[in-house]
């Protein structure tokens, strides 16, 4: 074994043996969020200092969602970020708005670290458990938004903000040593807006830019991929796979990418593998495993529970065919409800759904059988 192979292996060891014993890692996890949390104001507001169990931290803390922690949000704007977090603020990051309202979300060093050793899971599993070493040889094709979008005041200081795919494209490429094309302060500079014009111009100059590298893999959001590969069709008649021999997507932001969007990936970009990612602009939760079309979660950095229709309970402690709506904590938010509906698939896989609505399971097995995709 050379050293790459081994250091690749130590980076993702953690992530294996949370797997072993996925309860008693959750506990752990707990342990090291509520440090954090007792050295905050809405931490101690909910008696952070005398949590110690599971059981109590639901008995403690409330489940909430974005628009109540909006009053303490507010204060850590206003230079007060000790008030919700243990640690100040070097960024801000912005959602891309799909689901709502754009909600904009505070980055510390430890969440930022802790994003960056989850969100290259997903690649450098699937390069070790296929041996495929040479696609960490060649390039990254960088479709992601803009890492920065303009600055603001916070307290006495002036601080960025941008969007979250963005800024994690930047960060994951130092943390996995990823050479990536564009690079994202050549994205940065082309400015934030997001219209069809603003995404023409970012497409343009990822063509410019990679069309005589290497590309082996594209890591990011699903829909802008698919609207790449739209784009060179439309603009210069050919597509990504006549270009460039693209070996691996990990996608994420959108459920279905392995029923719904596989097919329409692989036409536009050729035999690849895919594999999926679940994140959003809070957290890097879970990325698949194997060849099963499903994500497992990273129990060792946040801690996983979901609302059932029998009540809350830890996400590992689900039974297979089960649904729920995913609440998770991390350093930044202690049981924070992020609206989206998960599936049991049994053991440590799991599916999204889709979003916290009325409709989102009759939908899902209205697809299952349109579809005839039993898999999930």
């Amino acid at each position: 074994m050379n050293s790459e192979t081994k250091s690749l292996e130590l980076f993702l060891k953690p992530w294996y043996e949370s797997l072993e014993d996925p309860r008693h890692t959750q506990q752990i996890t707990l342990n090291r969020l509520l440090e954090g949390y007792r050295q905050t104001q809405y931490g101690l507001e909910h008696k952070a200092d005398k949590v110690s169990t599971l059981e109590e931290f639901k008995q403690s803390f409330p489940i909430v969602k974005i628009q109540d922690l909006k009053p303490y949000i507010d204060k850590v704007m206003q230079g007060n970020f000790n008030v919700l977090l243990p640690e100040p603020v070097i960024e801000w990051a912005m959602t891309r708005g799909t689901t709502g309202k754009s909600k904009i979300i505070p980055l510390t060093k430890t969440d930022l670290e802790e994003k960056t050793a989850c969100g290259p899971r997903g690649l450098l599993n699937y390069v070790c458990r296929n041996k495929r070493y040479n696609i960490l040889a060649g390039y990254d094709l960088n479709l992601n938004f803009p890492s920065v979008v303009g600055s603001m005041k916070m307290g006495n200081k002036e601080i960025t903000y941008g969007y979250s795919s963005g800024i994690y494209a930047k960060y994951n490429a130092e943390r996995a040593r990823l050479k990536i094309v564009p690079e994202q302060k050549d994205i940065d500079a082309l400015g934030g807006g997001i219209t069809p014009k603003d995404w023409d111009k970012r497409f343009e100059l990822a063509y410019r830019q990679a069309k005589d590298k290497n590309l082996t893999m594209c890591i990011g959001v699903t829909q802008t991929m698919l609207s790449f590969g739209s784009y060179l069709k439309r603009h210069f008649g050919v597509y990504p796979k006549n270009i460039w021999d693209i070996d691996m997507l990990a996608c994420m932001s959108i459920p279905g990418i392995h029923t719904k969007y596989k097919p329409a990936l692989k036409g536009l970009y050729g035999d690849v593998s895919t594999i999926e990612m679940y994140g959003a602009t809070e957290g890097m939760y879970a990325q698949q495993l194997d060849d099963k079309p499903f994500v497992v979660p990273n129990y060792d950095t946040y801690l996983f529970e979901v609302e059932t229709r029998r009540g809350v309970k830890l996400l590992c402690d689900m039974k297979p065919g089960e649904y729920g709506s995913i609440i998770i904590s991390s350093c930044l938010f202690p049981r924070y409800k992020i609206g989206d509906l998960i599936k049991c698939v049994g053991g440590s896989y799991y599916t999204v759904i889709g979003r916290d609505k009325p409709f989102t399971v009759l939908q899902h097995l209205l697809s299952r059988l349109l579809d005839f995709d039993f898999r999930n």
